[in-house]
């Protein structure tokens, strides 16, 4: 490779024959631009297979997970959350939720089975949500600080409110792609998240006293490029796929990676805790006759039976 492709890891650890379920950060200094590179398979896999969605649910979810991959690694606070929430009152989705914690991704979808069947066998976005929302919410565990921003779903693809999102509510340039594409009877979905550095970062001017930025516009235009078949590619390392968009760079810092995982917080000691908060009179109301309280997990589609005696009464 160039001189100007910088690894944090050492140069002799071999490439993975198949490049999933990671995540990889960027930046080009001379750009004052920064990015990340994710794809997503096994993962992917362990989310979906707990949901019987129909193929067009299955991938939007997947193209979700992958938006939640790409700007939750971006998070600084390891402890912190990323939460993209799509929603509507009068589509085929009531309620797409995805969040991400420290590499763990997990996600499900909420959606109308008759209204579905009646769209079309490849749904537009506006098919599916109408005039619906996207929200993106930072939780910060470290600071307890908490941002969120929303936009309208406009576009074709959850990328594009995504991207809508980072230019008109955090005014920070930004390219957004993401593909999914089905491989051997899995689905396997990549994307590509890169951004003109937040003004005033580095001690550059503030973005908003500029008409014009052709270091960034140049750098947009090149991540315009990828093509679905590269993001979706197992066999193409995610450190070749920046190779093959940035070559001619002067230089391109490749930060460390972060694996990716299926990550749903719920067990029965969790649920235990949760539930010991509820008066006395509510949880015998939530039992049923055998004092059995079940516990639905959409994000991993389990049941938990919680016996209403095992709680401690206040």
């Amino acid at each position: 490779m160039r001189r100007g492709f910088m690894y944090r890891r050492a140069m002799s650890e071999p490439a993975s024959r198949s490049d999933l379920d990671r995540a990889l950060g960027f930046t080009i200094p001379a750009r004052h631009a920064r990015g990340r590179v994710a794809r997503l398979g096994p993962a992917l896999d362990k989310i979906l297979s707990a949901h019987a969605y129909p193929p067009a649910i299955e991938a939007l979810l997947a193209e979700a997970l992958t938006l939640g991959a790409l700007i939750g690694s971006t998070l600084k606070d390891a402890a912190g959350q990323l939460t993209l929430q799509a929603q509507t009152d009068n589509g085929v989705i009531r309620l797409l939720v995805v969040d991400y914690r420290d590499g763990e991704l997990r996600g499900y979808v909420d959606y109308d089975a008759d209204r579905l069947a009646a769209a079309p066998a490849e749904p537009t976005l506006f098919a599916l949500f109408g005039k619906g929302y996207l929200a993106i919410t930072f939780d910060m565990e470290t600071s307890g600080e908490r941002y969120q921003g929303i936009v309208p779903l406009d576009g074709e693809t959850l990328a594009e409110a995504a991207e809508s999102y980072f230019v008109q509510s955090e005014q920070i340039p930004s390219v957004v792609r993401v593909g999914v594409r089905g491989r051997h009877g899995c689905i396997v979905a990549g994307g590509l998240f890169l951004q003109h550095l937040p003004e005033g970062e580095d001690g550059r001017e503030r973005l908003h006293t500029r008409l014009d930025h052709p270091e960034w516009e140049h750098v947009a235009t090149l991540g315009a490029t990828i093509a679905d078949d590269e993001l979706v590619d197992p066999a193409l390392p995610l450190e070749s796929l920046l190779w093959r968009l940035f070559n001619e760079e002067d230089e391109v810092r490749v930060l460390a990676a972060t694996a990716l995982s299926r990550g749903c917080r719920c067990d029965a000691d969790h649920i235990l805790g949760v539930l010991a908060k509820f008066p006395a009179e509510e949880r015998r109301a939530m039992a049923d006759d055998e004092g059995v309280i079940s516990v639905d997990c959409k994000f991993c589609s389990t049941v938990f039976p919680i016996r209403a005696d095992e709680l401690a009464v206040p």
